[in-house]
C-alpha cells in the first residue's frame, strides 16, 4: 500500500524537540491555527522592557496626551509591518531570515542576518534577563548573578524544545501574565499615576516636536525590532487566504494592544516616580502589591527570550555555521547571560543606545523584504528553491540595504554616536529610522528589474537545492 502524503514527522508534539532548521516546511507538518500567533505575541509584548521606555515621556518632557498618542502610533505603525511580515511566514513556510536571501542573495544575507537577527537577538536577551533578573532579586533577596542563571536555564530548555513548545507556553504566559499586569496597572493609577503636562525644563526636553518623534520612534523601533523574527512563528500554519489573512489580524492585534498598553503604564509610572531605576519606582508604586508585580516583570522576561533565543539560533543556521540548532541555543544564551552579568549597571542607558543601533539597521532590511515580496515576485512559493541556491550570490537587495543604513548616518542620534545632523538639529528628533527605510525604498526601485548582481555559474544538469541538507535532522520518506 503507498501513501501519497508523507507521515508527520513533528505535527504538533509540544514534548518533541522540533527537527526543523532552516527548512522548507512542507505541508504534511503544517498544522495549528491562526489566533496561535495572537498569543505569542501578546505574551511576548507583555514586557518590561515597553514600560521602561513609556517611563521615559516624563525625562523627554512630553505632556501625558502627547506621550499616549506618539505611542498609539508608533505602535500602531509597528503592529501593521509585524501583520504583514507574519503572513508571509504562511505562504512561504521558511524563516523570515532564509525569505532576505531573495532579495540580498545567498552569501549577500549573511551581514545583515548576522547582525540583525543573531546580535540583536543576543542583545535583546541580555537586556531581557537584566530586567528580568533585577526583578526577581528584588522578589527574592538572591543574588542577581544567580536570578539571571535560573531564567537563562529556562529559557535555554525551552528554545532547544522549539516551535511547539514556545508556542504553547506563551499561550500558557499570556493567561497567567494578563491578571499580573491587569493588577500592576490598577495599582500604578490608584498610587500615584495621573496625567501630566509638557515640561520645557525636563532634562531630556528637545523641543515638542522633536521629542514626540524620538518617543514614537522608539515604540515603533521595539516592533521593527521583532520583524525579521514575524515568520518564524508562522511558517508551521497551514497555507490558505483564510489563515493568511487571520494570521496577519491576530499578529498584529497581538502587538498592538500590548505595546499600547503598557507603554502607557510606563508613563503613568514615570510621571510619578521618585526613582531614576524603573524596577526600583515600580516596587514603590506598587507598595503593598509589590510581590505580584515583581512576579509579573520575572515572568516577561521568559515570554520575550523564548523568542531572541530561538530566532537567533534559526539565524545562526542561516550562515551556514556548522552547528546544530541545540549548539546555536547554549552558545547564545552563554553569551546573552555574559553580557548581563557587565550590562547590569545603566541598563536604561544601554537598552535605549542598543534600541536605536537595531533599528537603523532593521528598517531597510524589513522594507527590502516587504518589497521584494510584494514586487520582486518572492510571494510565489514555486521560487522557495531559488532560497536554497548557492549560485545566487548576491542580489541588488543588498545595496538596497547597505545604501539606507549609510544614508542614515548623519542623522543618527544616540550617546554612542551622534551623527552632523543630529549634532546640528537636535530639536528635529530621530529621524535615522525614517531616512533609513526612504533611502532603501528608493533603492530597492531603482534596482529591482536589474540582472542579479552575481549569480556563479554552474555546469549543465545541477540540481536546484530545496533544503539546507546541514540543518535538516530528519530524512522525508
Amino acid at each position: 500500500m503507498t501513501h501519497d502524503t508523507p507521515a508527520q514527522v513533528y505535527g504538533s508534539a509540544v514534548a518533541k524537540v522540533e527537527p526543523f532548521g532552516v527548512d522548507h516546511i512542507p505541508d504534511s507538518e503544517r498544522h495549528g491555527k491562526p489566533s496561535s500567533q495572537f498569543f505569542v505575541w501578546f505574551a511576548a509584548g507583555l514586557n518590561f522592557p515597553i514600560i521602561l521606555l513609556g517611563f521615559s515621556a516624563a525625562w523627554f518632557g512630553l505632556s501625558f496626551t502627547s506621550a499616549v498618542t506618539a505611542i498609539v502610533i508608533g505602535a500602531a505603525v509597528g503592529s501593521l509591518l509585524m501583520a504583514v511580515m507574519s503572513r508571509m511566514g504562511v505562504r512561504l513556510g521558511v524563516p523570515q531570515q532564509i525569505q532576505s536571501r531573495g532579495a540580498l542573495g545567498f552569501f549577500g544575507n549573511f551581514l545583515p542576518v548576522a547582525y540583525i537577527n543573531i546580535f540583536a537577538g543576543i542583545g535583546w536577551a541580555s537586556v531581557t534577563v537584566i530586567l528580568g533578573g533585577k526583578a526577581l532579586a528584588e522578589l527574592t533577596h538572591l543574588p542577581f548573578w544567580l536570578c539571571g542563571l535560573v531564567l537563562t536555564a529556562i529559557e535555554l530548555v525551552v528554545a532547544i524544545y522549539g516551535y511547539n513548545m514556545i508556542n504553547y507556553l506563551q499561550r500558557v504566559l499570556t493567561y497567567v501574565l494578563t491578571p499580573l499586569f491587569v493588577l500592576v496597572t490598577i495599582v500604578a493609577v490608584v498610587r500615584g499615576g495621573g496625567t501630566f503636562g509638557a515640561n520645557a525644563h525636563a532634562a531630556g526636553f528637545i523641543g515638542g516636536t522633536g521629542g514626540w518623534i524620538t518617543f514614537a520612534g522608539w515604540f515603533l523601533s521595539f516592533l521593527v525590532a521583532w520583524a525579521p523574527f514575524a515568520s518564524d512563528y508562522s511558517r508551521y500554519l497551514p497555507d490558505s487566504p483564510q489563515v493568511v489573512t487571520r494570521t496577519a489580524w491576530y499578529t498584529g492585534l497581538g502587538n498592538f494592544v500590548t505595546i499600547c498598553w503598557l507603554g502607557i503604564l510606563g508613563v503613568l509610572v514615570g510621571g510619578s516616580a521618585t526613582s531614576s531605576d524603573t524596577i526600583t519606582a515600580l516596587h514603590q508604586l506598587a507598595g503593598p502589591l509589590a510581590v505580584p508585580a515583581l512576579i509579573a516583570v520575572s515572568l516577561s522576561a521568559l515570554a520575550q527570550n523564548f523568542l531572541n533565543v530561538y530566532g537567533g539560533a534559526i539565524s545562526v543556521q542561516t550562515l551556514k555555521v556548522p552547528v546544530s540548532r541545540t549548539q546555536a541555543v547554549v552558545a547564545i544564551c552563554a553569551l546573552a547571560y555574559a553580557i548581563s552579568l557587565w550590562g547590569a549597571a545603566g541598563t536604561e542607558a544601554k537598552f535605549k543606545v542598543f534600541l536605536n543601533l537595531t533599528a537603523y539597521f532593521i528598517a531597510p532590511f524589513a522594507c527590502v523584504l516587504l518589497l521584494d515580496y510584494h514586487l520582486g515576485g518572492r510571494s510565489d512559493p514555486n521560487r522557495i528553491s531559488e532560497l536554497y541556491d548557492r549560485r545566487r550570490v548576491l542580489g541588488w537587495g543588498f545595496v538596497a540595504w547597505a545604501g539606507g543604513v549609510l544614508a542614515s548616518v548623519p542623522f543618527w542620534q544616540s550617546s554612542f554616536y551622534t551623527g552632523p545632523f543630529s549634532a546640528a538639529h537636535p530639536g528635529a528628533g530621530d529621524l535615522s529610522m525614517f531616512v533609513a527605510a526612504g533611502a532603501s525604498v528608493v533603492l530597492y526601485l531603482l534596482t529591482y528589474r536589474l540582472k542579479p548582481l552575481w549569480v556563479r555559474g554552474h555546469r549543465h544538469g545541477d540540481p536546484e537545492p530545496l533544503n539546507d541538507a546541514s540543518a535538516t535532522s530528519y530524512s522525508r520518506t
